[in-house]
């Protein structure tokens, strides 16, 4: 394990060494750090004792303005319980998750005061307890009692140990234009449907020509995009249990021609092309009313009332993601999320828990939906999303999030701190395979022989 870990820390270090002459202090407002002394006297010859100040965590994270005051409302409600904990957030990057990642790993190595930070993914969090910056949790769970399975829908391990507990859930799911389901005569799919179906809503759901033309669907340029199938039906999208590689899984021929036909035949999806060529931004192709259907996770339903950037007058309905054959139990998806932690050098390790908990815990001020198995997750959904149901179809979307069929076959078990790398060999190879017109036989040799040279240099 060291070893794998060796070549992670030297780049880690090279980056750490290349940034650290731009690292700076951070922009959060900074709060009163003196207290009022209860109990004071208007006058007295000789001070009373004074009262131990309160412990200050610095939280770093990456949050846009609404991500921000949302955090902050929790925050309100833990000080409240807690006159003896402050919680100061620092800003790094907002709405930047991969700048911020730089901009911590710096402010890290140059022994900032870090109490708690905000980790993007399960592999993010993997990469930086793999180099020794984290703190486990194990003894702070114990201490409270606190089963991590039992509690949380992922829990990030690496050598045995915990280093993240799950703040937000990320589940995949179809969005749909209620507008052109109703003009196609079709209804909205239920966790029977298929990939096969998906391709059939999208060629009956396709309208126009030209500019105005409206796709059944539209594919991003992530990796999921590629094959959906592998990040719901597998322990790991891009690994075995061994840890070698399963681009030669055999779920990669028939979604990779899926989407080859929905372009070229079906003309159903709008061409890879002009999604990397234009930029195009998914949010923009379905809330405007340019694809019918997107494949996607919860993040994007904060976009359904912004009428500014995004306006339409379709509600959308939601669906699960299509399962893989008709063999296949429904239910299965892929299911992400975001993650607090612990610096190794935090000196306030148990304060900075008793936060997390709480902040993970927190059903009544979080503005995202929740990690924690036993939130009340249809409340949640009211009040994050209520001020929307004549734009969102609020039964489905409960319906796709917490049916009882809903689960995941990803383990965190298997996460490595180079998937990142892994999902780009992902990526370079679809967009060989939709652009080149290469088989799907010489992607997936392309895709082995990557990801191996990457997994060896990481064994290093």
């Amino acid at each position: 394990m060291m070893k794998k870990t060796r070549s992670v820390l030297i780049a880690a270090m090279l980056v750490v060494s290349l940034l650290a002459a731009c690292s700076g202090g951070n922009n959060a407002d900074q709060r009163a750090s003196e207290p009022a002394k209860a109990g004071e006297p208007s006058a007295s010859p000789t001070p009373p004792a004074k009262t131990a100040d309160p412990v200050t965590l610095k939280f770093y994270h990456p949050y846009n303005d609404a991500d921000a005051s949302g955090m902050e409302q929790v925050i309100a409600g833990f000080e409240r319980q807690n006159p003896d904990i402050r919680v100061e957030m620092v800003p790094l990057v907002p709405g930047n998750s991969v700048e911020s990642l730089v901009k911590l790993d710096v402010a890290l190595a140059s022994g900032e005061q870090a109490d708690i930070v905000f980790m993007p993914s399960v592999e993010e969090t993997m990469a930086r307890a793999a180099l020794g910056v984290l703190a486990p949790l194990d003894d702070l769970y114990a201490a409270a009692g606190i089963r991590p399975e039992e509690e949380y829908y992922l829990n990030p391990k690496y050598d045995g140990k915990y280093y993240g507990v799950m703040n937000t859930t990320t589940n995949w799911m179809v969005l749909l234009n209620e507008d052109a389901l109703k003009e196609a005569g079709l209804t909205a799919p239920t966790f029977g449907w298929t990939w096969d179906d998906f391709r059939d809503y999208a060629k009956k759901m396709t309208k126009g020509e030209g500019p105005n033309k409206r796709y059944g669907t539209y594919f991003h340029n992530w990796g999921e995009y590629a094959n959906m199938i592998v990040f719901t039906d597998r322990k790991n999208p891009f690994l075995t249990e061994e840890l070698k590689p399963q681009f030669d899984d055999p779920s990669y021929k028939p979604f990779f021609e899926m989407r080859r036909a929905m372009e070229s035949e079906d003309h159903s999806a709008k061409p890879y092309a002009d999604v990397i060529g234009a930029k195009l931004n998914y949010r923009t192709e379905f809330f405007t009313g340019k694809a019918a259907m997107l494949i996607t996770a919860n993040f994007a339903l904060t976009s359904v009332g912004d009428q500014k950037n995004y306006p339409h007058a379709f509600k959308t309905v939601v669906a699960p993601l299509p399962r893989s054959s008709p063999n296949v139990e429904p239910g299965l998806t892929h299911i992400g999320g975001t993650y607090l932690a612990i610096p190794a050098e935090s000196k306030h390790r148990e304060q900075a828990f008793k936060f997390i908990r709480y902040a993970t815990t927190d059903n009544k001020d979080r503005i995202w939906l929740s990690g924690w198995k036993k939130a009340d997750s249809n409340a949640l959904v009211d009040r994050i999303y209520g001020q929307d149901a004549a734009l969102l179809d609020l039964a489905s979307l409960k319906s796709t999030l917490y049916d009882e069929r809903v689960r995941t076959s990803v383990s965190p078990d298997i996460a490595v701190p180079y998937a990142n790398q892994l999902k780009k060999v992902l990526e370079d190879g679809f967009s060989k395979f939709i652009l080149d017109n290469i088989t799907v036989e010489e992607a997936q040799k392309r895709m082995m022989e990557e990801a191996d040279k990457i997994i060896k240099q990481n064994a290093k």
